[in-house]
């Protein structure tokens, strides 16, 4: 009787074919990036319509709309994490008005919170400004807004103030709260991506890297999860140098 050959197979990836996977991911998520574009280019017109109050269907846009927002606000930072590892992220660093950023930030989500009923408060010297990159911390900030809306019973409060020498942002609801082993094992969630683990964390992942990206006299910025705070429930909080 003949025997069939064992198979082998070669598990050693090459450095090259490495590189080669990652900009060909790299390359898809920027074509899904863009395609979501228009697609949400659409819906703000659908949406910015006289007669879109009136279509039965109004609430759901209002939802299918953000959802699209938040996977596109995926894709750009799946991206911005690549460009950062690979060392060709256009860092931009310029003095922001803090009450401006975080008003902007409120009008993106202001149809979402009041279909929801949840009050959002923005507390912020209108006289602050800070040195970031405007684009990276907004994605943070952003990332921050989208948990408390899952999890707040009906606030959340946004404060901007210094203290030491840094700029603390702090996003606080008042929901339940963290786990309480979220925040035992917030170091482990900064390290990134452990899909054996079943943890893709890409959220809090990229928040770490633009946190340590933000430098200055020698300190970088970092990211801290609370319980309690002003309302009683979670609290996410950046400081930037």
């Amino acid at each position: 009787m003949m025997q069939l050959a064992e198979s082998k197979y070669d598990t050693e990836i090459s450095p090259a074919s490495i590189e080669s996977a990652d900009n060909f991911l790299a390359s898809s998520v920027h074509d899904m990036k863009n395609s979501v574009t228009l697609l949400l280019s659409g819906l703000e017109k659908t949406l910015g319509s006289p007669e879109a109050g009136k279509l039965s269907t109004y609430s759901e846009l209002i939802q299918v709309n953000h959802e699209a927002k938040r996977i596109h606000n995926q894709l750009v930072q799946l991206l911005a994490v690549y460009k950062l590892g690979q060392k060709i992220y256009p860092f931009d660093p310029q003095y922001i008005c803090l009450a401006d950023f975080l008003s902007a930030l409120n009008d993106q989500y202001a149809g979402l919170l009041r279909m929801h009923d949840i009050a959002l408060e923005i507390n912020a010297d209108p006289d602050l400004y800070w040195y970031f990159d405007e684009d990276l911390v907004s994605g943070v900030i952003g990332n921050a807004i989208n948990n408390a809306m899952r999890y707040t019973r009906d606030r959340i409060v946004i404060g901007a103030e210094e203290s030491d020498k840094k700029l603390v942002l702090r996003i606080e609801d008042n929901g339940n709260g963290y786990p309480c082993q979220f925040i035992r094992q917030q170091d482990n969630l900064a390290q990134g991506v452990n899909f054996h683990e079943g943890n893709t964390g890409l959220g809090f992942y990229f928040s770490t890297l633009v946190a340590r990206m933000h430098r200055n006299h020698g300190c970088a910025g970092e990211l801290e999860l609370q319980n309690g705070g002003s309302l009683g429930g979670a609290c996410f909080i950046l400081r930037l140098p």
